[in-house]
């Protein structure tokens, strides 16, 4: 199986704590739409002939922000150079401030069949600080809106460890989240990026970033909410209602194929790692005068080795030992229980039935862990 990557990279206002790639100005949208389109047909090949296409996400930016023509201008043109005829999963973010009768009715004319919404909060206070555009109220409203629409697989963004939010105002979050009956939540702890609005911030005090116990404190309560709400965490940060998972961002985890295209986008056929310039304006002029809008990088074994580990670990079945060695040999399997071994014996890996995964304890600490197990 392979997965496609759609990149809409225009925002109305760029987000404080966000570090994607993505552009405000709107007018350049229909430029950048037509060059997408134009990539689609010359990236026609990229994957390889056997694979089957399951997967289509829109991700950004805001992909809300395309029109009812521009998403059928896209997906004519994915439809004319794909095969799509296999597609199971049909993924698009919007922002709840989007959400109305004639972008569900758009959304549903290209097939999606998942809703990805941006919501990171269910109180005014703290998305006024996170710089969304968003109301609570808009919140609910779109996601009622969206299962009027017949949406039945709606996944919903929330953000922990934010620098005015309480233990009281997460759980509430939590709570009304869990009530709108989505079927998938993913939840990510607010981190700090260089060249980011709150890093600046931070930087100069106006703001306090969380500490670290008061931010497992809030991991642990995302876990046992959701757990006894019935949400599985097959994944680190993703949480889903049973055959909910996002069958997209598995791929990403099981190390499958899949072509990102648009300004910024990344790509991963096993072989190499491909990622197109993070400029919408240099993006489409290269393309435009049938020059180079890409940079490639061919795998090592090593690095080859070092993505299977980091993807399966953050996954919730952990590692796969047979795969392993099928994929890397006896040695690099040997070589890998090995390193696993001080974390199994303080209870932070578990090795059970030819697989190893994080427990609980391992997962607070996971990117520590990552970085001493990966082969240098």
């Amino acid at each position: 199986m392979a997965g496609i990557y759609i990149h809409i990279p225009f925002c109305k206002q760029r987000c404080g704590y966000c570090d994607f790639y993505s552009h405000t100005n709107l007018q350049l949208k229909q430029r950048y739409v037509d060059t997408l389109c134009k990539e689609i047909e010359l990236r026609k090949h990229y994957l390889a002939p056997n694979e089957t296409i399951e997967t289509l996400y829109f991700g950004g930016g805001t992909p809300s922000l395309l029109n009812t023509s521009d998403f059928e201008q896209i997906y004519n043109a994915l439809s004319t150079h794909f095969s799509l005829h296999n597609l199971v999963e049909i993924t698009v973010e919007v922002n709840p401030d989007d959400v109305n009768d004639l972008l569900l009715d758009t959304l549903k004319s290209i097939s999606c069949n998942r809703l990805s919404m941006g919501i990171q909060s269910f109180f005014d206070h703290e998305l006024t600080v996170l710089g969304r555009r968003h109301t609570a109220q808009q919140a609910i409203e779109a996601v009622n809106l969206a299962q009027q629409h017949g949406f039945s697989n709606i996944s919903i963004d929330l953000m922990y460890a934010l620098p005015n939010q309480t233990i009281q105002t997460w759980r509430e979050t939590l709570k009304l989240a869990i009530s709108m009956n989505v079927q998938h939540i993913s939840a990510y702890h607010l981190t700090y990026e260089p060249g980011t609005l709150f890093y600046k911030q931070k930087t100069n005090k106006i703001i306090t970033e969380k500490d670290e116990e008061e931010s497992i404190q809030l991991y642990e309560i995302l876990i046992q909410s959701l757990t006894e709400a019935g949400y599985n965490q097959y994944e680190i940060s993703n949480f889903s209602l049973p055959c909910y998972e996002s069958k997209h961002n598995s791929s990403y985890w099981k190390n499958t194929p899949y072509i990102g295209l648009g300004a910024s986008a990344h790509s991963y056929n096993i072989a190499s790692r491909q990622w197109n310039i993070a400029s919408v304006i240099t993006y489409c002029k290269q393309i435009e005068e049938n020059k180079s809008f890409f940079e490639i990088e061919f795998l090592t074994e090593k690095e080859k080795y070092n993505d299977f580990i980091i993807t399966s670990l953050r996954t919730s079945k952990g590692v796969d030992l047979q795969k392993l060695t099928t994929l890397f040999g006896e040695k690099s399997r040997s070589y890998f229980i090995q390193q696993c071994q001080p974390y199994v014996h303080t209870n932070m890996l578990c090795e059970k039935d030819n697989f190893v995964r994080l427990t609980q304890k391992g997962i607070f600490v996971s990117d520590s862990i990552l970085e001493t197990l990966i082969d240098v």
